[in-house]
């Protein structure tokens, strides 16, 4: 027994160290990131502005995330508004003497990445030099790539040049398999987010309006690759049809690069541009830092706020993602400051709960009542993520944007058929005839599934009357356009459920316009998180565990399980949410 004390005593003991040891370095790491980032950032003659692997454009402060280890590490996530504002400034900075594009895939968007693209094409305009480098080159960094004046790519490397398509996942057969009931209720032929629980294969009308978000996608992205690299469109569609890109050989014969030579030999290059000698340092300046070179404080003039709002909307008060709770707040923060002249909400959300989305609509049109509201879409402005863009003065949409999506759904799952095959049954005592509508164990009574299809029209009739409201259509005009299908945001300019094509740049100087503002700072909201309520938000144990798993499965891999595993996909709350996620990579 007393052999027994002296080990739990070690025990702690040796617990109690370590926790001091790790207390001590967490506070001098802490320490060191401040002096690191009191440190100011000089830009020096003969600079080169660097896109490279490191470099992770974000749509939103929210997308942020930060380990333990990288709290100092602010230059690596770039908002896409501050990004091409850097590529504006280096466009006249005489110490900035060109771009240089180094990475093989891009931690962005597609709707950033032509922002980007954009950006980098006019930069040409001022004469300065724009050079790519590749080793195994993703189809989004290629994209982004080919708008250099040359294209380098490594002799064993390869281009990943293959064109879009979208796998549909079924799980009807397996619920049929396992005795899981799924109780759907939609409107919308093309409201397909509940199609994978109800068939075995895609419907003709799923298939139609893929096709053509899919082409109209490639086609925007495609021509513009055969037009930087001069490429005829016949020959462009035979080298993605073979991949030659693959072949480092074939992708220098069909002009996919320029020359292929190691990543020294690159450096050469531009120290050949430069003029500067071999020995001599090679200043390369990522866009975070020099963002930093010359970004200050909000000042204390007139302000275009821009609030951001990425990811799937849900009712609560997280931080991620669109929660009600914390918009509100924001929304009615934006509304009360006299600084803030004018708001740009820029949207990236594919949808979410209904109900959540139907409080931040009130409360922007509250908001418009007081200050102008322009809206600005990223990837995603569909379903709730389009429903809360209706309080806009104006709203813009950049070409590639996944765009409308007007449609309502509800998605109840029940276990009857499973309980029952392992001998489990139930029996309800209630009060009223309706008590228990719904039972996981025995599904949705008759009753209960008519009321919830009402709920469903309703929601659906509610949506619609607010986008006649701010497009000015008719409700059978809308409807044409709605049932759930999905737009490429070229073609919802066409049929105006968008103002204008354009950036969030051009979202912002608009708003400017007209609020009357000739000077003005443009200010970010929500803040980004502070490196300590960063870290102490990453030791949440679910957080932890689900970044686990995606690092072990993949990013996509883990969005398909949390499709078919995740609660709030399958909860009996009316959603309006979109099913996709197309990546050009």
């Amino acid at each position: 027994m007393k052999s027994f004390f002296k080990s739990v005593l070690a025990n702690i003991v040796a617990i109690v160290i370590l926790c001091v040891v790790f207390f001590f370095f967490f506070i001098i790491m802490l320490v060191f990131s401040a002096m690191g980032s009191e440190k100011s950032v000089v830009v020096k003659k003969n600079s080169v502005l660097t896109i490279n692997l490191k470099t992770n454009i974000m749509d939103s402060p929210t997308e942020e995330r930060k380990g333990l280890f990288d709290i100092g590490d602010q230059d690596k996530n770039v908002l896409i508004y501050d990004a091409i504002e850097a590529i504006n400034k280096a466009k006249t900075d005489n110490n900035i003497k060109g771009i240089s594009i180094e990475t093989d895939f891009m931690n962005a968007g597609i709707t950033q990445i032509d922002d980007l693209r954009n950006a980098i094409q006019d930069f040409k305009k001022s004469g300065k030099f724009v050079y790519a480098y590749g080793n195994a080159v993703s189809q989004s960094a290629y994209y982004l790539g080919s708008v250099a004046d040359q294209y380098y790519l490594n002799p064993a490397g390869m281009i990943e040049l293959k064109g879009l398509a979208t796998e549909v996942a079924f799980y009807k057969d397996f619920a049929d398999k396992y005795g899981i009931g799924i109780e759907v209720i939609r409107h919308g032929k093309f409201k397909s987010a509940v199609e994978p629980f109800l068939r075995n294969d895609i419907s003709p009308e799923n298939k139609e309006q893929l096709s053509t978000l899919l082409n109209d996608i490639w086609k925007n992205t495609s021509s513009r690759i055969a037009a930087s690299r001069k490429i005829d469109t016949v020959q462009f569609r035979t080298v993605v049809d073979s991949l030659y890109g693959m072949i480092p050989d074939l992708g220098l014969k069909y002009k996919l690069a320029d020359k292929l030579i190691q990543k020294t030999e690159y450096d050469k290059i531009i120290r050949s541009k430069l003029n500067i000698k071999e020995d001599d340092k090679l200043n390369k300046i990522s866009l975070g830092k020099y963002i930093a070179s010359y970004s200050d404080d909000e000042g204390s003039g007139d302000r275009v706020a821009v609030l951001y709002a990425s990811g799937s909307i849900n009712g609560g008060n997280d931080y991620n993602d669109i929660h009600s709770e914390k918009y509100i707040k924001y929304i009615r923060d934006l509304q009360e400051n006299d600084k803030v002249k004018a708001v740009v909400f820029r949207i990236n959300s594919p949808g979410g709960s209904a109900n959540a989305s139907d409080e931040i609509l009130f409360e922007l049109q509250q908001l418009k009542k007081k200050k102008p509201l322009v809206i600005s879409f990223g990837d995603y402005a569909a379903s709730g993520g389009y429903y809360i863009a209706m309080a806009a003065d104006k709203i813009y949409s950049e070409p590639n944007t996944l765009t409308g999506s007007i449609g309502v759904f509800g998605v109840i799952p029940y276990f009857k058929d499973v309980a029952n095959k392992n001998g489990i049954r139930s029996d309800i005592v209630a009060t009223n005839a309706n008590s228990q509508y719904y039972s996981s164990l025995n599904g949705v009574t008759p009753y209960g599934v008519s009321m919830i299809t009402k709920s469903v029209e309703g929601t659906y009739k509610r949506f619609v009357h607010f986008v006649t409201q701010n497009r000015k259509k008719s409700f059978e005009q809308i409807d044409s356009v709605g049932g759930g299908r999905v737009w490429s945001g070229t073609r919802a300019k066409q049929i105006g459920l968008v103002d204008e094509l354009g950036t969030l740049n051009d979202a912002v100087k608009f708003a400017a316009q007209k609020a009357g503002m000739k000077s003005y700072n443009v200010v970010s909201y929500p803040k980004r998180m502070t490196p300590f309520e960063q870290i102490f938000k990453d030791l949440n144990e679910d957080d932890i565990s689900a970044r686990v798993v995606q690092n072990k499965i993949g990013k996509a891999n883990y969005q398909l399980l949390q499709q078919i595993v995740e609660e709030r996909k399958l909860q009996s709350e009316v959603k309006m949410e979109m099913p996709y996620q197309i990546k050009i990579n």
